[in-house]
């Protein structure tokens, strides 16, 4: 598939490693964000609804600072086990942040 700029277009934007399902990646997620106390995690099951990804899911943080560590632990567990391509926005300020983690999402 040819990009022309489009990142929803770009089939190679992200790559989930072949040992991790959208449901594990979703698991994941949620044990971080439980772990790290993030507040009101809400998981919103996307797959036949929408082609941006199978699960949406949407926490809160208690401070900016405690939003922009959540973020950031999401990113490197993803890192660490093969994931590429991840670019958070809004990370800058905190007052939320969007993890387009290919199936999930954040």
């Amino acid at each position: 598939m040819t990009n022309h700029g489009d990142p929803l277009t770009d089939d190679a934007r992200l790559s989930l490693p072949p040992s991790l399902t959208p449901e594990q990646l979703l698991d994941l997620i949620k044990t971080i964000l439980e772990d790290h106390k993030a507040g009101d995690i809400a998981v919103i099951d996307l797959r036949g609804k929408s082609t941006i990804g199978d699960y949406m899911v949407v926490a809160t943080g208690a401070s900016s600072r405690q939003v922009v560590m959540l973020a950031d632990h999401i990113v490197r567990a993803l890192k660490e086990r093969g994931m590429k391509g991840l670019t958070p926005e809004g990370a800058t300020q905190g007052d939320w942040v969007l993890i387009d983690a290919g199936d999930v999402i954040v």
